[in-house]
């Protein structure tokens, strides 16, 4: 009997439910994301776009040092964020994974959501009155004798809007990656001979390592593109990239080179999001 053929075969049932998601990505992502790069080529003349294919803004931009001085900064904070926001997460997440019943880490998440609820800038203007030099803290200082410390327009206030930002959403991809751990291997571990510190570190993260990089992976493009805390906790000086676009718009209507800084700013994050996610799930070679 002739074996039924194993080719791909058009499937326009298929393709009408996967239509809804390809045109969303062409509408809002592809196609503004082509048009940035277009810009990037064109012209200011008289305050004016002008259509044109030149590389001069690319060149104005890459061959300057105070472009490089904004992206090492904010490529610097938001690795220093994600580093943070994972160390801290973790324990939280332990917990909630390994340490409380069903019930209490469903209500857990729920108010780790809430959150998201409210204004972004709500909740960084909420610090800026915590953070203040007769703020909140320094009140609480002053009472012990210490301060005031100037907490705003520094790193640690951009870091503190930083965690504002993603540190709940890394708690939350932490506490599920954790959460769907066979607990029977973390058992025999422990039966085998394994100190509970051991066996995180030999049985629970490598089994979590798919979830713990890509909730570290959020943080850091959410991190990278904010825009939100280094202007109002950080100061805005030096700028961040995101920063920068806005200063490059103010300056003489430069869309375009501020198109060229958005593009390199996709172009890291793209480049950030692959190599993550290989090796989110790069299987670990065979002894």
């Amino acid at each position: 009997m002739p074996q039924p053929s194993t080719r791909n075969t058009f499937n326009g049932f298929a393709l009408t439910w996967r239509m809804p998601i390809i045109v969303w990505q062409v509408l809002f992502f592809v196609g503004p994301l082509l048009f940035m790069v277009a810009m990037s080529f064109f012209l200011v003349k008289n305050y004016r776009m002008v259509e044109a294919f030149e590389f001069k803004n690319w060149e104005k931009m890459l061959t300057r040092g105070y472009f490089w001085d904004s992206y090492a900064l904010t490529f610097i904070l938001a690795t220093l964020s994600t580093i943070v926001a994972s160390v801290l997460a973790f324990p939280a997440s332990f917990a909630l994974a390994f340490k409380v019943s069903p019930v209490v880490r469903r209500w857990a998440l729920f108010l780790l959501i809430i959150p998201f609820f409210t204004s972004y800038l709500v909740r960084i203007f909420s610090w800026y009155v915590i953070l203040a030099e007769s703020g909140v803290v320094n009140s609480i200082l002053a009472q012990i004798g210490l301060g005031p410390y100037t907490m705003l327009n520094t790193m640690f206030g951009t870091l503190v809007g930083y965690m504002t930002l993603t540190l709940p959403l890394v708690v939350v991809l932490q506490t599920f990656a954790l959460a769907n751990i066979d607990r029977n291997l973390v058992q025999a571990a422990h039966n085998l001979g394994c100190s509970p510190i051991r066996a995180i570190y030999t049985v629970i993260m490598p089994l979590a390592k798919t979830g713990l990089i890509v909730a570290a992976l959020f943080c850091f493009i959410l991190s990278f593109g904010d825009f939100v805390s280094p202007y109002y906790l950080g100061g805005s000086k030096p700028p961040t990239l995101p920063i920068l676009i806005i200063d490059t718009t103010k300056s003489g209507q430069q869309w375009p080179r501020a198109a060229v800084v958005a593009v390199v700013m996709m172009l890291t994050l793209i480049t950030i999001a692959f190599a993550s996610l290989a090796l989110a799930y790069r299987k670990r070679a065979s002894r």
